[in-house]
């Protein structure tokens, strides 16, 4: 229980603090539920990132289900998901109540323009984290390589991107590199 307990405070704190959503609050999951407790290990983390792109919904969310889920199983999962979302959506009601009377505020405007930039900073180390992780060899290089290629500059849909590489991946690594001896 009091496991339970610890768990459930984390992810109310991710919830919590989880501004600028999906990628600017991996770093912050990954030093939660990896670093810090031990939940998970980092290729699993890795993974959860992997699934979590291809399946609807927040990451934050995501990344709740799985950890409870593997730690008191579906109830767990139900439990977590439902502590991340807990703070955020009481704090979008009451920002939706006073938005608009606040919205031309100057000090508003300042803070947000502060935000923004912080927000492409906390994406920045939650990539460089999952890179380290993730990028283990040049094959690993090469895929990431191929994937950024696909959506940066060929602007093809991510799911489609993540589908081609899973499939590339599945045949390079379980067909090609066992042939090659490698």
């Amino acid at each position: 229980m009091n496991l339970l307990l610890q768990v459930c405070f984390s992810f109310l704190k991710i919830g919590a603090f989880s501004f600028g959503g999906g990628y600017a609050v991996l770093s912050f999951i990954q030093r939660e539920v990896v670093d810090g407790h031990g939940w998970i290990n980092p290729a699993d983390f890795v993974n959860i990132v992997a699934i979590a792109e291809m399946t609807p919904g927040p990451i934050a969310v995501n990344s709740s289900t799985f950890v409870g889920y593997n730690l008191f199983g579906i109830g767990g999962g139900i439990i977590c998901s439902l502590c991340t979302l807990l703070i955020p959506f009481c704090l979008s009601l009451l920002v939706s109540i006073y938005f608009s009377k606040f919205k031309d505020s100057p000090a508003l405007k300042n803070a947000l323009s502060g935000i923004r930039p912080a927000v492409i900073g906390l994406i920045a180390a939650s990539c460089l984290s999952v890179a380290k992780i993730s990028i283990t060899s040049v094959y690993s290089l090469l895929f990431f390589g191929v994937a950024l290629f696909m959506v940066w500059r060929c602007k093809i849909n991510p799911i489609i991107t993540l589908a081609t590489c899973g499939g590339l991946g599945a045949l390079f690594y379980g067909v090609i590199l066992p042939v090659l001896g490698a």
